[in-house]
């Protein structure tokens, strides 16, 4: 269906998707894509063959459960999804314990301190009904190493250093904490 102008869309179609950090305005199936991707991966799937695809997937796999079992050692963070191969897909991902005195800052916060260092690790709040829970969420895919997953370590651990030495007097909520915009 193809509109003249926006003001002739029907508001009722129209789905906020708070993604990546920002409000998405959305009529299409959310987070649908493409079909470009997956001829992409069929033919990767002919190419590499069964074991080479599976060799490349499970190192995803191991790549997201490494990061995630680091990232859970980390004071404040708990891990709710670890990149489990049998349910569900190579990503992880973790909310701030509850309970636990982060001293003010936000998972909004460590998240706009991790892009200062080049890494884009968006927080956002969960969708309706759960919308209260912030979560952080990292996709591994073909080629995020466990030495690249290391550096992020690293630099979640300096940024965590970084509140303890400059506290955080006004936490950053998710309607300012984002560079990234879907406009």
């Amino acid at each position: 269906m193809v509109w003249r102008e926006a003001k002739d869309l029907p508001e009722d179609l129209i789905f906020n998707v708070n993604y990546l950090g920002g409000n998405m305005p959305t009529f299409a199936l959310n987070f649908s894509r493409p079909g470009g991707q997956i001829v992409c991966q069929y033919y990767n799937f002919l190419r590499l063959g069964k074991e080479g695809y599976r060799k490349i997937q499970s190192a995803c796999y191991e790549t997201a459960q490494y990061i995630a079992d680091e990232i859970g050692k980390i004071g404040p963070f708990e891990i709710i999804y670890r990149g489990d191969a049998k349910g569900g897909i190579p990503a992880l991902c973790w909310k701030i314990k509850d309970g636990f005195d982060t001293q003010g800052y936000t998972l909004y916060d460590i998240a706009d301190r991790l892009r200062s260092r080049g890494w884009q690790v968006p927080a956002y709040s969960l969708p309706a009904n759960c919308q209260d829970l912030v979560i952080q969420r990292i996709l591994v895919r073909y080629g995020v190493s466990k030495d690249l997953g290391a550096l992020l370590i690293e630099d979640m651990q300096r940024c965590l250093e970084y509140f303890e030495a400059h506290p955080i007097t006004r936490p950053m909520g998710g309607d300012e904490a984002s560079g990234f915009h879907h406009n």
